[in-house]
């Protein structure tokens, strides 16, 4: 089947990395790139890039069907819909953009011009969050209390355009969104309520880094974190179910798991601590525990472009939809609603 045309609008990070994958799609090729920066053009036309001369020669472009938004968050909203008038399919980077108000807009340019619109969620397609996906939804550990997602570094916020809030910049719409698809993934985009606290230990004008507690029916709570001013990383994930725990302490390792065989113990030994005895906080024993790792399953991000392409095509449903779209976006506009008054915000 023919390659699809695609053009990407921004080669910075991401339009560079989406333009490195297309290199080895199966279904989309790179017809060009256009970005403002003349200097970015000269460094696509280095790497054997064709780079348009004005985003209009994008648009008039008729071989191109798909065309790719790497741009600066507050902008996303804007090419969309001229590239979508333009009678070309578009998925944008994430966060679509950074109100529903744009979002509506954006989507009605999609349904008005009769062209497929996405956003591009690819950690769903993350080995971690399918792992984790999977002991969730297959009841390997019995019902779910909590689950803890996140994601620490030390490097504050990227010096550039994600540290301003004109642009859109800061956690909760850099990271926060792909951990907030992920949990919405496992548990259904029907959250109930969120509360958010945000850091600004780097940055004054955008959060750099945030803590999020979303609840579901069932009292399911999951916990969503990003830090940049963490010298100690915490666990990638820990989940707690009725039948025990799991922990990923790394993007590409094992999870640990034991589960509870046997809830009563005989004879406890207690455990000595700083200053005095415990049985409460004592390890369980090999004789009521089951103790093993989870390898982390194959995955393939280069079907997010498989699937939009042949959804393009009428020959599959959309996986990332609009409705997605919209919770993600509710969700990261109540954490910030959360973190400005304090109180818990229902959805």
């Amino acid at each position: 089947m023919k390659k699809m045309k695609v053009a990407i609008v921004g080669f910075g990070g991401m339009g560079g990395w989406h333009a490195k994958k297309l290199a080895d799609s199966d279904v989309a090729e790179l017809a060009g790139i256009y970005d403002i920066d003349p200097a970015r053009c000269a460094l696509a036309e280095e790497r054997e890039i064709h780079a348009y001369a004005s985003f209009e020669e994008v648009l008039a472009d008729k071989s191109v069907e798909l065309v790719v938004i790497a741009t600066p968050n507050d902008v996303h909203e804007e090419i969309a819909i001229a590239a979508m008038n333009a009678g070309k399919n578009v998925i944008s980077e994430k966060p679509v953009t950074i109100t529903l108000e744009s979002l509506e807009r954006m989507i009605a340019a999609s349904e008005k011009n009769k062209v497929r619109f996405s956003v591009h969620q690819n950690r769903r397609w993350d080995q971690d969050f399918l792992a984790i996906k999977e002991i969730c939804q297959s009841g390997e550990l019995g019902e779910v209390i909590n689950v803890e997602s996140r994601v620490h570094g030390s490097r504050g916020i990227p010096g550039d355009w994600r540290g301003m809030k004109q642009y859109g910049g800061g956690m909760l719409y850099d990271w926060g969104i792909h951990l907030i698809d992920q949990i919405l993934m496992i548990f259904g985009f029907a959250p109930k309520r969120v509360s958010c606290v945000c850091d600004y230990i780097t940055n004054s004008e955008c959060d750099d880094g945030f803590r999020l507690d979303i609840y579901f029916e069932n009292n399911i709570r999951a916990t969503v974190e990003v830090g940049t001013y963490n010298f100690i990383n915490m666990p990638r994930w820990y989940l707690r179910a009725k039948k025990g725990t799991a922990c990923m302490n790394g993007w590409k390792v094992p999870i640990d798991v034991i589960k509870c065989d046997k809830w009563q113990e005989l004879n406890v030994t207690p455990v000595e601590t700083a200053a005095g005895l415990t049985k409460t906080m004592a390890p369980r024993d090999e004789f009521t525990t089951d103790t093993y790792q989870i390898t982390l399953p194959t995955s393939d991000v280069h079907d997010y472009y498989r699937n939009f392409v042949r959804a393009i095509r009428g020959e599959e449903e959309q996986l990332v939809t609009h409705d997605q779209m919209r919770m993600d976006l509710k969700v990261i506009l109540a954490a910030f609603e959360s973190a400005k008054t304090g109180k818990v915000v229902e959805l």
